[in-house]
């Protein structure tokens, strides 16, 4: 029987309907299976356990497991592609990280565009870096240092580790901003053999996060003359900021969830909310502060505002420093 072209109409709406009002009956579901969260980074490393933190404390709070899936290689661009590939539905998750905002000025050619194909959730932490010195620099602040490397042109050697990385990029901002002539030496396999080196004196000068600096320096291994973000470190009370002596300088290790672009908004503030109830609970506050970082309470489209910031001023110091992934 052949129907009239209204009533094929009306059904199809019918059933255009019923299937958007069972996305979004599922979308208030949310969860009912396991959600994995993909890391580009391997386990143990600061990314591992900011997402192993995040993942625990979404799991109590959601009854259904979030499970952290490490995926490193390419800087992180392995881990993203598998985010940007998966169905926009919830059940895949990507711990965002620096690279994300970097890769896309070093890489010529990606198969994504992260601020198109990732949708912004939830900002975690901003961890700042730590300007580390080794201990025989004849300088014990850091305008002697910029004075020190003024007038020794090459004789500082600067620690940089993998183009992507937080590390880098702020080595490469500060070199820009200071007007400073530095060797670099470049290391693989990311900060542990950066800071190997700066404390055996293959290097002078490095930028590492805090969570990874506080051992060195309290073992007296290493000197810190600075922290990178715009405000003095908790952990570090004692130490001015970079910015005090290279006005307008601030880098930081900015860290938060995305997923496909395309999932539902009902799952994204489920996420959302969830993640922020975390930054005023006493106990999760202290642990994220274990970390190193600072919480970065705020909506989806705060987080999104910043990642296009991060991403247009990391795409300057790319430009600056003629920095290709390799």
């Amino acid at each position: 029987m052949k129907l009239p072209r209204r009533h094929v109409l009306q059904l199809g709406g019918a059933i255009a309907a019923a299937t958007a009002l069972a996305g979004r009956a599922s979308a208030l579901d949310y969860p009912v299976r396991p959600v994995r969260l993909v890391v580009g980074f391997p386990a143990g490393g600061p990314s591992d356990i900011l997402a192993r933190l995040i993942a625990q404390w979404l799991s109590e709070r959601l009854g259904q497991p979030f499970v952290v899936e490490n995926q490193p290689g390419a800087a992180s661009n392995i881990a993203t592609a598998t985010v940007v590939h998966a169905p926009p539905d919830g059940y895949t998750l990507l711990l965002v990280g620096p690279a994300n905002a970097i890769n896309p000025s070093l890489y010529d050619k990606l198969e994504f565009e992260f601020m198109r194909d990732i949708a912004p959730v939830a900002g975690l932490t901003r961890e700042p870096l730590v300007m580390l010195v080794n201990p025989s620099v004849p300088a014990p602040t850091g305008p002697q240092l910029i004075a020190y490397a003024k007038s020794n042109p090459g004789k500082i050697r600067l620690a940089l580790t993998d183009p992507g990385s937080a590390p880098h990029a702020s080595g490469e901002l500060f070199r820009m901003m200071a007007g400073v002539d530095l060797a670099v030496v470049h290391y693989t396999g990311g900060g542990p053999a950066a800071l190997k080196g700066t404390i055996e004196g293959q290097s002078e000068l490095m930028f590492e996060p805090l969570s990874a600096s506080i051992a060195p320096l309290r073992a007296g291994k290493l000197r810190a003359l600075a922290v990178t973000a715009g405000t003095r470190s908790p952990a570090l009370p004692d130490l001015p900021t970079v910015s005090d002596f290279v006005p307008g300088y601030e880098a930081s290790a900015v860290s938060g969830i995305g997923v496909p672009r395309g999932t539902p908004a009902e799952i994204i503030d489920t996420l959302n909310a969830t993640i922020n109830a975390a930054f005023v609970d006493p106990q999760m506050k202290a642990r994220l502060a274990d970390t190193g970082g600072s919480a970065l309470a705020g909506s989806p489209a705060d987080f999104g505002r910043l990642m296009a910031q991060e991403t247009e001023k990391w795409a300057k110091v790319v430009k600056f420093s003629a920095a290709t992934a390799r």
